[in-house]
């Protein structure tokens, strides 16, 4: 295990608030190392998941459970509708005043997420995205409801191959803002990224648990099944009897859309679990993309979740 790096000088120690990151894809045991830390110092969890902020989402987004939220304050569950918008800017603000408050009641805040997005902004800031021409917005919308999502993303693949690597196709909105910001301005999204100028706020510790691909997607296999047997598929005809489908935004993700197709009767049932397990297990290698461009992520191998607590206990005392 590499030591941790501070951004001073290497025998100093940063004056800066330390704050610890979890990351890692779906199904890698964030949620059960971050209760492990926090069963031992006093902390508070932060959830950088871009949808377990909405209420009603639960099986599907895999939130700790009733007990888990009682055992440390969490943040960032459960607080909007799934017709509410928030996005990655929204987290910054919210989530760097969440913070402060958690240093001031003295606890350590951690940081814990998938959404590669949301870490950055709550971490080192967003870069301020340009305005954008009605002019150029209703050209894309027009492209979308005649060329359709996939049209739009082969595009974004040509000219920014980056971006589009750690995309859903699906969630066209994000698709659709790189390829706003490439039309208005002439430069990736990845590009505005890489330039973005840092805002250092915290001493941020960063930590993620490492599966070998094969046995992360047996989990993710596992994880799936155990969702349809805590009873997911009642959790989504619930959604849709209150109104919500995959027409928002908040629902238009892994899982919930495969549901929603079979309760239209597109798919089978067989198919739809097929579906969700093909395409989480290609949302956690996208995450992994993401993740792996992040140089202060100190990485630890694991093969079982026996190991948690083990690597919990190393990641405090590096701290």
């Amino acid at each position: 295990m590499v030591g941790i790096k501070h951004p001073t000088n290497g025998n100093l120690v940063s004056k800066l608030p330390h704050i610890l990151v979890l990351v890692g894809p779906t199904a890698s045991g964030k949620t059960a190392m971050a209760l492990s830390i926090a069963e031992k110092i006093p902390s508070e969890i932060i959830s950088a998941d871009s949808r377990q902020i909405f209420k009603h989402l639960t099986i599907g987004t895999a939130k700790p459970s009733k007990t888990e939220l009682k055992q440390v304050p969490h943040h960032f569950i459960d607080l909007l509708e799934p017709d509410q918008k928030f996005n990655a800017g929204d987290f910054q603000e919210q989530g760097r005043k969440t913070i402060s408050q958690i240093l001031e009641r003295k606890k350590l805040p951690i940081v814990v997420g998938g959404t590669g997005l949301y870490v950055q902004a709550i971490v080192d800031g967003f870069f301020e995205q340009p305005e954008i021409s009605g002019e150029v917005r209703k050209l894309l919308e027009d492209r979308l409801e005649h060329e359709g999502k996939d049209a739009l993303y082969k595009e974004l693949q040509s000219i920014d191959p980056e971006s589009a690597l750690t995309m859903d196709s699906t969630k066209f909105r994000r698709v659709i803002r790189a390829l706003e910001i490439f039309h208005e301005t002439g430069t990736p999204i990845s590009q505005f990224h890489k330039q973005h100028k840092v805002n250092t706020m915290y001493d941020a510790h960063f930590f993620g648990l490492n599966w070998e691909r094969s046995v992360l997607y047996e989990r993710i296999n596992k994880r799936v099944d155990k969702m349809f047997a805590e009873g997911f598929l009642n959790e989504v005809k619930q959604l849709k009897e209150s109104g919500f489908d995959d027409r928002f935004q908040s629902l238009q993700t892994v899982g919930y859309k495969e549901a929603f197709a079979y309760l239209r009767s597109e798919i089978s049932k067989e198919r739809m679990i097929e579906l969700m397990k093909q395409n989480t297990r290609r949302f956690a290698k996208r995450q992994m993309t993401w993740f792996r461009k992040e140089e202060r992520i100190h990485w630890f191998d694991i093969s079982s979740e026996d190991q948690i607590e083990q690597i919990a206990k190393k990641i405090i005392n590096q701290l």
